[in-house]
C-alpha cells in the first residue's frame, strides 16, 4: 500500500470522533511530519526499534501509520535517535499516538472560526490538523526547542499549512494573540499555568494530558469567572512532561525509620486507573515505581523532593516491611490516601473532576466543592 492507503487505514481506525477531524486527518498525512529516522515501539514490554526511511521505507510506512507514537528526539536533541538501540536516553519530544491525537483534539469541541492556541509544536502535526479544521489564522502553536521549531516549520510548509509559530517558553502562552477560545496542550502538564486560564475567553476551553507520580489522565477545563477553570477527567494517557515541570529529584538525607504494615503494597502501588487518579491527586508531587526482584519479592518504591520510602514484600507473608527517611512519611501518606479512596466507595475516573485558580489546583470528587484529600 502506499502512504494514501495506509492514511485511509489509519482514519477508518481512530476512535469515535467529529467526522470534521476525521476530514482533517485524511486531508493532513502523518508522514509529512515524521523525520526519516526516528525510533517506533514495537509491543508490550519492547522498548522499541529504530525505523529509517531510506533504508526500509515500507517498514517506516507501517510504523507512521500504526496507532503508536512515534519518537522523534532524545535527551532534548543532545543524543542520537539511533543510539537508543544500545543505551538509555530520555524521550524528549513525539509524534504521539494517532488515537489519542484524535480523541483530545475532539474534546477541544471548536466552532468554527475558533481561536487556538496550541502548547507543543513539536512535529507540527497536530497545528496542521488544527489549521486545516479551523483556518491558519485562527491557530498559534508555541514550541520551546528551537531544533523543533525549526524542523516543524519546514514540515508544514511542505503539507502547505501556516499557523502562527511562535518560539517560546509554552508555560507562558502566548498573550499577543489572545485571548483564546481554546488551549490545546500536547505535553504533560502536573501543575496547569495559570497564564493559559488568563489568556482564555470565559466558556473556552483548555484540553491536556494532567500527570502525576501515579500516571496521566486527560482533562478538559472550562474557564470561568475569576481566572477559575474546571472540568472533568476523560481517558487515561501518558505524554512527556512540559519542559519547566520535569524537575530533578532532591536529595534526601537522614536514617531510615522501620516499620511494618498490614497493607499489601501491592494494592496501593497498582490499583487501576481510577484509584491511581485518586492517589496522583491526594499525593501531588509524590512518585511511584514497583517491581518483583529475586525470589518474587515486590517493591514499591515513592518518592518526592525531600522524601523517600521503600516497601518490600514476600510472598505469603502477612505483612510487609516499610522503610522511610526525609521529613514525610510517605508510605504513611500513601496508605492514608489509598483507603480514603475506598471509604469514598471506591470511584471511578469519570467521577473525578480538577479545579485550577491562580493560587491552586486540587481534585475534586462528583462536585467541585468536595475536595479529595486524604
Amino acid at each position: 500500500m502506499n502512504a494514501d492507503e495506509r492514511n485511509a487505514g489509519l482514519v477508518e481506525r481512530l476512535p469515535e470522533i467529529d467526522d470534521r477531524w476525521r476530514d482533517a486527518f485524511r486531508a493532513v498525512p502523518r508522514h509529512l511530519f515524521i523525520p526519516e529516522r526516528a525510533w517506533c515501539v514495537s509491543g508490550a514490554g519492547s522498548r522499541g526499534q529504530v525505523i529509517d526511511q531510506a533504508a526500509d521505507p515500507e517498514r517506516w510506512l507501517d510504523a507512521v501509520y500504526s496507532n503508536i507514537p512515534i519518537v522523534t528526539q532524545v535527551d532534548d536533541g543532545a543524543a542520537d535517535i539511533a543510539d537508543l538501540a544500545n543505551r538509555h536516553h530520555d524521550f524528549t519530544s513525539s509524534s504521539s499516538m494517532p488515537g489519542i491525537v484524535a480523541t483530545e483534539l475532539d474534546l477541544l469541541d471548536p466552532y468554527e472560526g475558533d481561536k487556538v492556541l496550541e502548547i507543543g509544536t513539536g512535529t507540527g502535526w497536530t497545528a496542521a490538523l488544527l489549521a486545516h479544521r479551523l483556518g491558519p489564522e485562527h491557530v498559534t502553536s508555541v514550541e520551546i526547542d528551537p531544533a523543533l521549531h525549526e524542523a516543524a516549520a519546514e514540515n508544514l510548509k511542505r503539507a502547505g499549512h501556516s499557523p502562527r509559530l511562535v518560539l517560546g517558553d509554552g508555560t507562558e502562552g502566548w498573550p499577543e494573540g489572545g485571548p483564546y477560545d481554546h488551549v490545546h496542550v500536547t505535553c504533560g502538564v502536573r501543575r496547569v499555568p495559570h497564564a493559559w486560564i488568563a489568556q482564555t475567553r470565559p466558556g473556552g476551553t483548555i484540553v491536556l494530558p494532567w500527570m502525576t507520580g501515579w500516571g496521566g489522565h486527560m482533562v478538559r477545563l472550562t474557564v470561568a469567572a475569576g481566572g477559575t477553570a474546571v472540568g472533568r477527567f476523560h481517558h487515561p494517557c501518558g505524554f512527556m512532561l512540559l519542559r519547566s515541570q520535569r524537575g530533578a529529584g532532591g536529595q534526601v538525607e537522614g536514617d531510615y525509620r522501620d516499620s511494618r504494615t498490614d497493607l499489601d503494597p501491592r494494592r496501593v502501588a497498582r490499583p487501576g486507573r481510577d484509584a491511581d487518579l485518586a492517589l496522583g491527586g491526594m499525593l501531588p508531587g509524590v512518585n511511584r515505581a514497583f517491581g518483583e526482584v529475586d525470589d518474587g519479592e515486590f517493591r514499591l518504591w515513592l518518592s518526592s523532593a525531600d522524601s523517600e520510602a521503600e516497601v518490600r514484600h514476600m510472598p505469603g507473608d502477612r505483612q510487609a516491611v516499610v522503610r522511610q527517611r526525609g521529613p514525610r512519611d510517605l508510605w504513611d501518606e500513601a496508605e492514608a490516601a489509598f483507603l480514603r479512596w475506598v471509604c469514598l466507595g471506591s470511584p471511578g475516573r469519570d467521577r473525578f473532576g480538577l479545579t485550577v485558580t491562580a493560587e491552586e489546583q486540587y481534585v475534586w470528587l462528583d462536585l467541585p466543592d468536595r475536595q479529595v484529600t486524604p
